[in-house]
């Protein structure tokens, strides 16, 4: 697939003025924009169209939000396309299930066009900072993470990670044996007045350290403070 570009979004939302008022700010910031309007036409146009970001709604008919974003991050070739929730149900249970399932960031409404035009911004300049990075591993006994292919094995075998779960591993195995509070964590991953709870960073760990398997071990918990990335040479 050629480079585009202009980066091009995909906007899923059920409400016409929502889907229409997304698309023209992001126009206006010099993005492409794709619409559609429930969950089966958005599983259809990203497997046509594979957009660079998906700004994707929950209460939709049909196909709802939570169960798009699962088939898209459980196929290979949509799972690096990052989703950004944009809902009205911003409760903690709801915010957790979206992170649990994939999501990469999670924007309320009422919200800011300025606002939801910044957090599309930061999350393609996070998923570009690492696809242009140097080509270079990080290699801690069994477990590589190459930057410049955005890739993760132990043992050999390849690690499916989430968008966001690849970058919290980075971090910590950027600097190894550093400590990051949760805090640290979310302003380093999502950015400063990104909402979310401890608990859902903590539950970010809990999945990453399970699809590490035994490599999971070198992420340590701090307790009272938050993690760090252990390895002794």
């Amino acid at each position: 697939m050629k480079k585009r570009l202009n980066k091009l979004i995909l906007i899923v939302d059920d409400e016409k003025d929502i889907r229409n008022l997304v698309s023209f700010n992001l126009k206006k910031a010099g993005f492409q924009t794709l619409l559609a309007s429930d969950g089966e036409k958005a599983i259809r146009e990203t497997r046509t169209h594979y957009p660079d970001l998906i700004v994707l709604d929950l209460m939709l008919p049909g196909i709802n939000g939570h169960d798009a974003c699962r088939v898209l991050k459980g196929d290979p070739k949509t799972s690096k396309i990052p989703i950004l929730m944009l809902t009205a149900r911003g409760e903690e249970a709801d915010i957790i299930k979206g992170l649990e399932i994939g999501a990469d960031d999670y924007v309320t409404k009422p919200f800011s066009p300025k606002v939801l035009v910044a957090r599309v911004k930061a999350l393609l300049r996070r998923e570009e900072e690492i696809d242009l990075g140097s080509d270079g591993k990080l290699v801690y006994g069994s477990l590589e993470i190459h930057t410049g292919k955005r890739e993760v094995r132990t043992n050999g075998d390849l690690v499916d990670l989430t968008f966001s779960e690849f970058q919290i591993l980075f971090l910590l195995a950027s600097h190894p044996n550093w400590v990051f509070t949760r805090n640290q964590i979310i302003e380093e991953i999502r950015g400063e007045n990104y909402f979310v709870t401890d608990r859902a960073v903590d539950f970010q760990i809990v999945g990453l350290r399970k699809k590490l398997g035994r490599d999971g071990q070198l992420i340590k918990t701090v307790r009272g403070v938050g993690y760090r990335f252990y390895f002794e040479k």
